[in-house]
């Protein structure tokens, strides 16, 4: 069959190609050139962030993260166990657990009124990832790490552009990550950054960065030899990826406004579904400010979700479901943790179903990918009052 709607593509918004010609033209298309400057300076001054560095990814960004805040064999990071595998590789790789807390049932993000209890002597990081690119509850959480004297690092791969409050998601906590995956609202195919909002985490973040090296003290004749002197690795973009992002983050306002009409046209065109108790669409806090990273809804249960699935697939549509949680993992059972209960995360995950969402999908796309959903419950097996409550049953 053939996908006329994929649930992704990338899109050329600005001057990304032209950004990208003039890289290769002036004759630095390395990192650190001239439109790394401009991109991170962007990024900081949209975001009124101190630094900005960019990174080949957000993965990148999580394993500076946790170089940066020092962790160590045996110590213990808090977070969702619904998030990408970057999230937890990040500390892994440096011998620190995994802590897996639930996740709310409103916003899908980590409960903060679960993490204090999570904490132990070995705690040193809490890492909450923003799901689609809905903010965490962060005063709670920076208020049980200043109880705590933890830190903490923002994933927010799906949150850039989105609020928290007055505040820019990656700007609260002592780190932050921005993802610029060709699957991100704003993209350079592979890319991210770190915003570092502890200023005694600047200097050496620049270190890491360049594979361990002073090279950017250097530079600045700041240090007097170019030389290896601490850990890092090759986590700097090249200039070329630079130019195209500047293209995309030169029409952020452009690119939110309209996933915002798409996102409420998906949510008008859906809501005698939702009226009838059939799905759950996304729940946005009022003192959140979205990015519209994302359309999802959820069904009644993983059988419901499998046959939407393929339903939409034959209707030459793509949607797609999202995590498998990490305690449930391979990788997670090897580590040898504790028994974990996460009743919110297991139920979540399995009926969660997003829908097309990228730049460039039309008004007709939209209502194509909407109605084959209409028609999908108009199949389905009867949608009677214990299947409306079964809907809710984790989800209020």
């Amino acid at each position: 069959m053939t996908i006329r709607i994929p649930f992704n593509k990338p899109s050329v918004v600005g001057s990304e190609l032209t950004y990208v010609g003039q890289a290769v033209a002036g004759g630095h298309a390395s990192g650190n050139g001239p439109f790394t400057a401009r991109t991170e300076a962007m990024l900081e001054r949209t975001f009124g962030a101190r630094r900005v560095l960019l990174t080949t990814s957000c993965t990148s960004a999580l394993e500076m993260a946790a170089l940066l805040c020092d962790l160590q064999p045996g110590d213990e990071v808090i977070i969702p166990s619904y998030t990408f595998v970057s999230t937890a590789n990040a500390f892994v790789l440096r011998g620190a657990r995994p802590v897996f807390v639930d996740i709310r049932p409103d916003t899908l993000n980590i409960d903060e009124r679960l993490i204090e209890k999570a904490i132990t002597p070995r705690t040193r990081a809490i890492f909450p990832i923003h799901y689609a690119g809905v903010a965490c509850e962060l005063d709670a959480i920076m208020d049980i790490a200043r109880r705590h004297n933890l830190f903490v690092v923002e994933d927010a791969a799906q949150g850039v552009f989105a609020r928290y409050q007055d505040r820019w998601l990656g700007t609260v906590g002592h780190l932050g990550c921005f993802s610029f995956h060709e699957t991100k609202n704003f993209s350079c195919g592979e890319g991210g950054a770190l915003v570092i909002n502890a200023p005694a985490m600047e200097q050496r973040a620049e270190i890491l960065r360049e594979k361990g090296t002073n090279r950017s003290q250097f530079i600045r004749g700041q240090a007097d030899k170019y030389t290896w002197v601490d850990l890092g690795s090759s986590y700097l973009p090249s200039d070329m990826l630079a130019a195209f992002l500047l293209g995309q983050l030169e029409n952020m306002e452009k690119i939110t406004r309209r996933r915002g009409e798409i996102f409420d046209r998906y949510a008008t065109i859906l809501a005698p579904l939702v009226e009838r108790g059939l799905i759950r669409t996304p729940v946005v806090p009022p003192h959140c400010s979205t990015n519209y990273h994302m359309f999802y809804l959820l069904t009644n249960d993983i059988e419901e979700r499998t046959a939407l699935i393929s339903h939409l697939r034959a209707a030459g549509i793509l949607a797609v479901f999202h995590y498998v949680p990490l305690h449930s993992s391979p990788y997670a059972q090897s580590l040898a943790l504790p028994p974990t209960n996460l009743p919110i995360t297991d139920d979540i995950s399995a009926r969660l179903v997003r829908l097309p969402m990228y730049f460039d999908l039309t008004d007709d796309e939209v209502e194509e990918a909407a109605s084959a959903v209409l028609d999908f419950y108009q199949t389905y097996p009867s949608s009677d009052l214990s299947r409306s409550a079964a809907i809710h049953r984790h989800d209020t």
